[in-house]
């Protein structure tokens, strides 16, 4: 069994984008692990260090290839969540288009770009099926957590990991490295392992890398030492909570606003409407919702102040997966005031005016990140439509 208890301080900060990369000696899926894509959340990658320390000896054990891939190199080096910007939201066409042809490019521009050039190289090179695991920690305790954008594909996966699923965080932010990937097609997947300083984020990571591997038959069971240890180490740190929640609402902090949160929170905590959470320019913020509080801002740089998430009922989940597969928004556009907005027919609009019984929560159902146009309408992208289903097909989760 290895080590988990070594200090994040100790860790060599690496030079190289890729601090691994392991080619088994059979045929498999291509898995891709990210560490560091916020500078202050070093627990993946010291996670990454040693599970491929200790498979460097098992390649002949090995299917397929894994890369470890180091996200803000310089931030990182610093401990600082980003230098000029967040990494981590900008990953939209848009503002990829618009970088590739600026001159002058911030420190986290400059990392968007060589991220974006050896995800391609892979892509192009590599075989699938592809898994991307995006490894984070948090500014607050927290029970380890996976978020996804709920295509059906990210769901399944994610329901072999014995921890919380939180659907629908890409609706409130603009740009995560995970929504671009998904945007191509492939399961990806955010693992949240616990505060970030925290020696059990660095077990948790450990645990679910193994898990991702055997998940993804990468390896065997057997070929993983004490692999129900990895199992107990997830179900232990996550309480034993392994449901599936949805994001009903972010506190934005907006501009120069001076956000502070009380003192004791946690995420996944439950909390009533109405709850005294934190302070925004010495005024107070309460509760708008009640359920569960989730991912509070203890950390000077960011602009989320908190979430606020509730759980998706079984019967809602299995109405989702039935609705997607016989495909019934096909039947959305020969209702007024709703058209496709392209002819690849992966967004669409809605006209509030005219569809007023269409409801965010159903387009939810049908797998739509949804976003406010306007006032007026709604622009709906089909998370389902982009993804790959032929290749996952044969995996054993699907």
């Amino acid at each position: 069994m290895i080590d988990t208890q070594t200090s994040h301080s100790k860790i060599d900060m690496p030079v190289s984008r890729v601090i691994r990369k392991l080619k088994g000696a059979k045929p498999g899926p291509t898995i891709l692990f990210f560490a560091g894509i916020h500078g202050n959340e070093p627990a993946g990658l010291v996670a990454m260090k040693k599970v491929f320390e200790d498979l460097s000896t098992k390649e002949d054990n090995l299917r397929g290839t894994i890369y470890g891939i180091v996200g803000n190199l310089k931030a990182l080096s610093q401990g600082k969540r980003f230098l000029d910007i967040d990494l981590n939201r900008l990953w939209t066409k848009s503002n990829i288009k618009m970088v590739a042809n600026k001159k002058i490019l911030l420190e986290e521009e400059k990392e968007l770009l060589e991220l974006l050039d050896l995800l391609k190289k892979i892509i192009q090179t590599e075989k699938g099926p592809f898994y991307f695991i995006d490894y984070h920690t948090t500014s607050s305790k927290t029970l380890p957590f996976i978020t996804i954008n709920d295509s059906m594909i990210n769901r399944k996966f994610a329901l072999q990991f014995p921890v919380p699923v939180v659907l629908g965080i890409e609706e409130f932010l603009e740009g995560p490295l995970l929504s671009y990937i998904n945007q191509l097609g492939y399961v990806a997947i955010g693992f949240e392992s616990g505060q970030h300083q925290d020696p059990e984020a660095v077990s948790n990571s450990v645990a679910f890398t193994y898990m991702t591997l055997v998940s993804a038959r990468s390896l065997g069971k057997l070929d993983v030492e004490k692999y129900s240890s990895h199992v107990k180490q997830l179900e232990k740190s996550a309480a034993a909570v392994r449901d599936i929640f949805e994001v009903v609402h972010l506190h934005r902090i907006i501009g120069m606003d001076v956000f502070k949160m009380l003192p004791g929170f946690e995420s996944f905590q439950k909390i009533n409407k109405g709850t005294h959470l934190a302070t925004n320019n010495a005024q107070p913020v309460y509760a708008a919702f009640g359920g569960r509080l989730f991912m509070p801002l203890y950390q000077n740089q960011g602009s989320d102040g908190f979430f606020i998430i509730r759980k998706i009922p079984i019967w809602v989940l299995r109405l989702s997966a039935f609705l997607r597969k016989i495909k019934i928004d096909n039947i959305f556009t020969l209702l007024p005031g709703v058209k496709w907005e392209h002819r690849d027919k992966e967004i669409l609009l809605v006209d509030l005016k005219i569809a007023k019984y269409m409801t965010k929560p159903l387009f939810h159902l049908l797998g739509y990140r949804v976003r406010h146009l306007d006032a007026q309408y709604l622009r709906l992208y089909n998370r389902e439509k982009a993804s790959k289903k032929k290749m996952y097909k044969n995996e054993g989760w699907w």
